[in-house]
């Protein structure tokens, strides 16, 4: 019995042997294809299209990419290139994209593209590859259109004035005619954008300063502009550049897509208050009070400044020179005088006066004679 119980342990010992020693069923070589981008955007500014899109870091066995290779980027021109690279405009080297998970490519749209396509469209992709240069196909397309952009002012001029900041720019009409005369000026509109930023504020996003002006054809119109920006702060610094704004338009007059042009070299602009607050107007002198105590009562239209601190009240006798009689700033537009005599005659004035001490001229003299 103790025989056959040993016999059929080592049977059984030998058959887990023979199982452990026999392969699984084949599986295929992993052909290390990075996944195909999906997050590809794309912003034109001029003639610059910049490319953003994240990096894979998985093949498509969703396993990890041990070495990637070549970014290919792709455009074509009134199509969406579906399974093939219609035309390479750049490639980035693996060590370009594999250390950041972020990557990115500026492509120059070159001039001739833009006047033989002037209301066309170009689409991009990216096909990321293995160390073979195989990939997984292309990414998601993006499309930018192709219009011509005007170039932006040389120049910006700016000064300071008691409304606010007036920005203005000269552009001659031959540096707007860059634009191929065949273009079709029905379907193509321009605007000007100007645009500030407070440097005190340098994570804010720039906001846009209205011209209110838009012209359809730059051969024609007067490219000029003068715009009063009365939204600034006093005692602070702003940054000021302008571009313009291509509207391709539809058949129908709908807005099929624009373009930002380049920027304007900046303009820096200090907004520092010397501007005083208007004479005050209206002002009225009372005599009052008794022979013992007589007083002058001074009355006066308010100011209606919004940095208005206060006025200031000046006094003179028949001859004499102005004297400001206050010793602090008076708030009301009111003011009684008691530092007179019986008997004798009073020119008055005021002046206003703001938070940063500007003084304004001082209004027309009020007089008055204190009875006896």
């Amino acid at each position: 019995m103790r025989s056959r119980l040993l016999t059929l342990g080592a049977l059984l010992a030998l058959v887990v042997l023979v199982a452990c020693g026999i392969p699984g069923a084949p599986q295929p070589p992993s052909l290390e294809l990075p996944r195909t981008v999906q997050n590809l955007q794309a912003i034109r500014k001029g003639d610059q299209v910049t490319l953003t899109w994240t990096t894979p870091r998985e093949t498509t066995d969703r396993t990890r990419i041990k070495h990637l290779g070549a970014t290919r980027i792709c455009r074509a021109v009134d199509r969406v290139a579906v399974a093939e690279c219609v035309e390479t405009v750049g490639t980035l080297p693996p060590e370009r994209t594999a250390l950041a998970s972020a990557a990115s490519f500026t492509d120059t749209l070159p001039k001739q593209l833009q006047d033989a396509h002037p209301l066309g469209l170009a689409s991009y992709a990216v096909a990321v590859e293995n160390t073979h240069g195989r990939s997984a196909g292309l990414s998601n397309q993006v499309m930018v259109p192709l219009a011509a952009t005007l170039p932006p002012p040389a120049r910006l001029l700016g000064e300071v004035t008691a409304k606010g900041v007036v920005i203005w720019w000269v552009v001659p009409l031959d540096e707007m005619q860059v634009l191929s005369p065949g273009l079709p000026a029905d379907r193509l509109h321009y605007r000007w954008r100007l645009y500030r930023r407070d440097t005190s504020k340098p994570t804010a996003a720039p906001l846009e300063i209205s011209t209110t002006d838009a012209f359809a054809n730059p051969r024609l119109a007067q490219p000029n502009l003068n715009v009063l920006d009365t939204g600034v702060e006093w005692e602070h610094e702003y940054v000021y550049w302008a571009e313009i704004e291509t509207a391709v338009l539809n058949p129908n007059g709908g807005i099929a897509g624009t373009v930002e042009g380049a920027d304007s070299p900046e303009l820096h602009v200090f907004v520092h208050d010397i501007f005083p607050p208007a004479a005050p107007v209206g002002l009225q002198a009372v005599s009052a009070g008794t022979p013992q105590q007589p007083f002058i009562d001074l009355s006066w239209a308010p100011n209606t400044e919004s940095d208005l601190a206060g006025y200031n009240v000046y006094r003179h006798g028949e001859s004499a020179a102005p004297m400001k009689i206050n010793r602090e700033l008076v708030k009301a537009p009111t003011y009684r005088d008691t530092g007179v005599q019986p008997g004798h005659r009073y020119f008055y004035s005021v002046s206003a006066v703001d938070v940063r001490g500007n003084e304004s001229g001082r209004s027309e003299e009020a007089s008055e004679v204190v009875s006896e």
